[in-house]
């Protein structure tokens, strides 16, 4: 079997089943922090939320693009200006928008475990919710150029940016810089802190602080990390040698090691549920009563 049909199945099973799991996960997500009161008059709660729903948007848009192109050689970008236009303003703005909520709640958990009483005021659920207002409006006009400037080419017929600006913003800065190293600085920085706090036991019982859904935090920024890391190194490689002429078998592997990072980056819009089932009994017990309600 050669190494292009390895990618393609690898695509077009893994990603189906992402996609099961990650709507499935992302609709317990919503329904536990949604009616959940510990879940839901908490900053931290409500960035999972919002993530979720997020998350949900962005694996029902952008994976089956993913999947009819890389699985079945079937780029409709290149024939459709809608989804030429469509495709990469989602892409962009769906993706921010989840890794910022995932930023603000690890942020938050910095400031709920803090001895500090004038940091621990600093988690509000009502600024949470301008917060997350303003998040969405900045990455939906950050989307806009992409809207204006992509199209498909007359002379390659494939779906490209015609601003030289955007060509160049989109992978040095956008992908390694705004969806990769900023998001996982800012989660192992304060996810670190986070943790040197939650070690302070007698503080944290006397401020009756939240420390499994400080591990949910924790755990999450482990998904981040696992899941973002190899996506940018690969897409670091690509920049590098953007200039370099490719043997067959080097574009084989470097597909097929592209397919997998692609697995990996997508497990992080599918696989939160799972991850906070592993760490939180409290989780676990809140989402066997909404799906088992009529047992309780």
């Amino acid at each position: 079997m050669s190494l292009l049909i390895i990618a393609q199945q690898l695509m077009i099973y893994g990603g189906i089943f992402e996609g099961v799991v990650g709507l499935i996960g992302n609709g317990i997500n919503i329904l536990v922090f949604s009616s959940v009161q510990q879940y839901r008059r908490t900053p931290t709660g409500f960035y999972f939320l919002i993530a979720s729903v997020f998350n949900i948007s962005y694996l029902i848009i952008n994976l089956p693009f993913r999947i009819l192109i890389a699985g079945f050689g079937n780029d409709i970008t290149t024939t459709s200006l809608f989804y030429c236009k469509i495709r990469p303003f989602f892409l962009t703005t769906l993706c921010l928008i989840s890794l910022n909520c995932s930023c603000l709640a690890t942020i938050d958990q910095f400031f709920t475990t803090s001895q500090n009483a004038w940091i621990r005021n600093l988690s509000s659920i009502k600024w949470s919710h301008r917060i997350i207002v303003f998040v969405i409006l900045i990455w939906c006009l950050h989307g806009i150029p992409f809207l204006i400037y992509f199209n498909i080419s007359p002379i390659t017929h494939l779906c490209i940016s015609t601003s030289t600006h955007l060509a160049i913003y989109f992978p040095a800065i956008y992908i390694l810089t705004l969806n990769c190293i900023i998001p996982a600085a800012i989660m192992i920085l304060f996810g670190y802190l986070a943790y040197n706090n939650i070690q302070k036991t007698r503080v944290l019982v006397q401020h009756q602080v939240d420390r499994q859904l400080t591990r949910m935090v924790l755990i999450n920024v482990l998904l981040v990390i696992t899941s973002y890391v190899p996506y940018g190194i690969d897409n670091s490689y690509l920049l590098i040698t953007s200039d370099i002429i490719k043997d067959k078998n080097r574009l084989l592997l470097q597909n097929l090691f592209g397919v997998i990072v692609s697995l990996l980056c997508y497990s992080y819009f599918a696989a939160s549920c799972y991850m906070f089932l592993i760490s939180s009994s409290r989780f676990r017990r809140e989402v066997k009563e909404k799906l088992f309600f009529w047992r309780t």
